[in-house]
């Protein structure tokens, strides 16, 4: 008799609770070894570097460096990696962000236990996989101009309209995606451009009404 070889894990998210939650349930499965942790995206690429897991499981909401651009780093040192993004996020522009930039799969945290189990074995097997939910937003979203301009940013002008509407300066933007001021200025101009805002708070309050930011949270990081 055959043994299946086991599927090693590399969980990424900021809230450990979550991680505590990961472990619960994948310990009870035979085939899944969790070997690492990373709580922000500077850790998982490195993480990803030290230990290479077959998995990688990722929310996208990440401090010091977003999700998407750990997806783009981490594809970039392996291009045969495999990550599935299980995030909150719910707005369809998500993970079409997070499947160009790499991801094979992308699970909501509203899903079932099962259903985050099912998608771990789809991407260890090389294939996309998608939550109903997600698969539906995706089906239904409308062809207006905005979404179509979303979509027509990269992944990278996507993470950069990201964290320039969370009001992160460009010069912070640089420093944490490792890219010179110039580039994070010409990205700036380029998604101004595609998206067709004139200024920075255009800028935000689209990102709030397409709910690639959530006002609330955008508050109370400046409150802080």
């Amino acid at each position: 008799m055959t043994t299946e070889p086991k599927i090693t894990l590399l969980l990424v998210d900021d809230h450990a609770m979550i991680r505590e939650g990961y472990r619960s349930l994948l310990k009870k499965q035979a085939r899944l070894e969790v070997i690492a942790e990373a709580a922000d995206g500077v850790e998982a690429y490195q993480r990803f570097k030290d230990v290479h897991p077959d998995v990688v499981i990722m929310d996208l909401s990440l401090p010091k460096l977003g999700g998407i651009e750990t997806i783009i780093r981490i594809k970039q040192r392996n291009p045969q990696a495999k990550l599935l993004v299980f995030s909150m996020h719910q707005n369809p522009i998500f993970a079409l962000q997070a499947l160009n930039a790499g991801a094979l799969g992308y699970v909501t945290k509203s899903s079932p236990p099962e259903l985050l189990l099912q998608a771990i074995y789809e991407v260890y097997a090389s294939r996309h996989f998608l939550s109903p939910d997600m698969a539906q937003a995706l089906a239904l979203e409308k062809s207006g101009y905005q979404h179509t301009a979303l979509k027509s940013l990269s992944s990278r002008e996507f993470e950069i309209f990201r964290m320039l509407a969370e009001s992160h300066s460009k010069e912070d933007i640089a420093k944490m995606l490792n890219l010179s001021p110039k580039t994070v200025s010409n990205c700036h101009y380029l998604i101004k451009s595609k998206l067709n805002v004139s200024s920075d708070i255009e800028l935000i309050y689209l990102a709030i009404r397409m709910k690639v930011i959530n006002f609330s949270e955008l508050s109370g990081s400046e409150a802080e």
